[in-house]
């Protein structure tokens, strides 16, 4: 539901004017008269199939629209059949270029934007894309059924009016250089969508109404629980943009459902689909072989990419009293044998998450500078102190260290915070056991979680492995119902109001919101409201830097890994990859833009 508003955050943002598009910190990449993203083939044919697996834990789907709470869509819907504003290219951070709008003008004061609207973009249903369905589209996200994400993301945007058919101007409610891109790269959608019988539905009710954009893509034949067909649309308005040009190449794409990863990847060596991503550095390692593997049919690739690392990480509800106290939190990441684990479950495929921005500008190291501590100073009490002093770094098992002086260590920290060992258990002073239960949807996460518990029992913890089906843990994780979790944050060159979503303390009370962890502390809200208040880049990197040593520092997530490729699967007697392979490309979303069928 996200992606469409992720993305553009990470590979958009804000000012410097120029009319056919916008950069962040300084000019975009692509001239005005630009014919053609350099990562394209402009010539590449269309036609043939894309034939995918579902990039989404869920096993079917219940809905097409994407941006409701309840109910799941179908994967890669949102990004394939509604058009935005501006669009970002894979070659570039911290740009956007007019897609919808052929024109944007911010104004000197950065209090408000104006697009104006490219006269021949249409809905799918032949409709011209007018300023009304800009500003519905806009209304209805911030309604009160859509995801809360858009509300934190929205929330220094005053409102748009509509100045005349085709021009919109947003309003904000103070300057900030990522506002004019995030409403940039908000999906535009119809007015006619969930029209029936002459009346609107309300949006909640727009369920299996099929989804009325202006993207490449309609919904083709669909088989629910099984797979759904995109079609692409042969009066697709902007087929020849310089921006879509050697893009939406295939003439369908496919996207497969199948119940477990076993499944997924047995169907791939069938030739039952064309590509796949892997996320299992067993899998790739030792069952990523067979027939088709031999003669060629099937290629197995590691794209190198200059992607944020992310911070995919175990998830620590700080709603739960057990967890309230910073040392106990550390504790826990203490007993976390990552060395090992990349040793022997992950074939040395990955490295250790370490911060927020991990391989960004953004990434903190050593100790804070004078920018960043005049930041922080403020709001000392707020502030764990060891933020003031080294950039916290994860808890290692090799060289010097060890596990046991790891425990040591946590032993420690647990009595201090009130916890010791008595009957076999870690009780606290009025003798409740320490226990843990780790929600997932996968139950093979029980053989990664099992080094952490064995590590955990030392301590008189007991971790609880909970395996869930996807309905129920995104209905637990919606209602903030777990102790902890684990979730693949995504990183950003650029980070900005996404992050109140994420640690702001208005989210960590409303359901559905991105604040897993329940993060309220005043020196994070200030921070995030440095960053997305930045003027310069200069301005920017202290705060980015100095919040990441705040959460850091404060143990709300215990890093996992993360890897410095894409690793794919793919059918080289079906598809064809252009030479170029996009520096910030988002996987398997590099092949459905910009590959093609042989």
């Amino acid at each position: 539901m996200r992606s469409l508003l992720f993305f553009l955050l990470w590979g958009l943002s804000a000012p410097l004017w120029a009319a056919h598009g916008y950069a962040l910190w300084g000019d975009v990449k692509y001239p005005a008269n630009f014919s053609h993203f350099d990562y394209v083939n402009p010539d590449a044919p269309k036609g043939g199939e894309l034939r995918l697996v579902s990039n989404l834990r869920v096993s079917t789907f219940d809905k097409y629209n994407p941006f409701t709470i309840k109910g799941t869509s179908p994967a890669y819907l949102a990004d394939l059949m509604f058009d935005s504003l501006l669009t970002g290219s894979l070659d570039e951070t911290g740009s956007g270029y007019g897609l919808l709008a052929n024109d944007v003008d911010v104004a000197t004061d950065g209090m408000s934007a104006t697009f104006r609207l490219a006269p021949q973009a249409r809905f799918h249903n032949g409709d011209p894309v007018l300023a009304a369905d800009v500003k519905y589209s806009f209304d209805t996200l911030m309604g009160p059924y859509t995801s809360p994400a858009f509300k934190t993301l929205l929330a220094d945007v005053a409102g748009l009016d509509v100045v005349n058919e085709r021009t919109v101007r947003y309003r904000f409610k103070k300057p900030n250089r990522e506002l004019p891109l995030t409403v940039g790269g908000l999906p535009v959608f119809s007015r006619q969508w969930g029209m029936e019988n002459g009346k609107r539905k309300s949006f909640d009710q727009v369920v299996t109404d099929i989804p009325i954009g202006s993207g490449p893509y309609k919904i083709g034949p669909v088989r629910f629980g099984k797979d759904i067909t995109y079609v692409r649309d042969p009066n697709y308005w902007a087929r020849d943009l310089n921006v879509k040009r050697g893009s939406n190449n295939f003439e369908r794409i496919t996207v497969k459902i199948y119940k477990d990863g076993t499944a997924r990847l047995e169907a791939l060596k069938a030739g039952e689909f064309d590509l796949m991503r892997f996320f299992s550095a067993g899998d790739w390692a030792r069952r990523v072989n067979g027939k088709r593997f031999d003669t060629g049919e099937l290629v197995k690739s590691e794209f190198q990419h200059r992607l944020p690392s992310g911070f995919q990480s175990y998830v620590i509800n700080t709603r739960r009293d057990k967890f309230k106290d910073v040392r106990v939190r550390q504790a826990l990441g203490l007993a976390l044998d990552y060395e090992w684990m990349n040793r022997q479950m992950f074939y040395k495929a990955y490295q250790r998450v370490n911060g927020l921005f991990g391989n960004t500008d953004c990434q903190a190291t050593g100790v804070p500078g004078p920018e960043e501590l005049a930041l922080m100073e403020p709001w000392r009490k707020d502030i764990p102190s060891a933020a003031f002093g080294p950039m916290a770094v994860a808890p290692r098992t090799d060289g010097d260290s060890s596990l046991r002086a790891n425990l040591r260590q946590a032993h420690a920290l647990l009595q201090a915070a009130g916890w010791t060992v008595r009957d076999g258990a870690l009780r606290n002073a009025q003798g409740q056991a320490f226990e843990i239960e780790y929600l997932d949807s996968n139950e093979g996460s029980a053989r990664v979680i099992a080094p952490w518990a064995r590590n955990l029992e030392k301590l008189g913890i007991q971790l609880h492995f909970r395996p869930v089906d996807f309905a129920l843990y995104q209905q637990r994780l919606q209602k903030f119902e777990f102790d902890i979790t684990s979730l693949a944050y995504g990183g950003t060159h650029n980070p900005g109001q996404e992050y109140a979503d994420i640690f702001g303390s208005a989210a960590a009370d409303i359901e559905d919101s991105g604040n897993l962890a329940g993060v309220k502390n005043r020196a994070i809200d200030a921070l995030i409201g440095k960053i997305t208040g930045a003027k310069t880049k200069a301005e920017l990197l202290p705060a980015c830097r100095a919040l990441e040593r705040v959460i850091a520092h404060s143990h709300l997530l215990i890093p996992q890994w993360t890897a410095g490729t894409h690793r794919i699967v793919y059918n080289s007697w079906h598809l064809q990859k252009p030479a170029t392979v996009p520096p910030y490309a988002q996987g398997e979303g590099w092949a459905i833009d910009t590959w093609w069928a042989k």
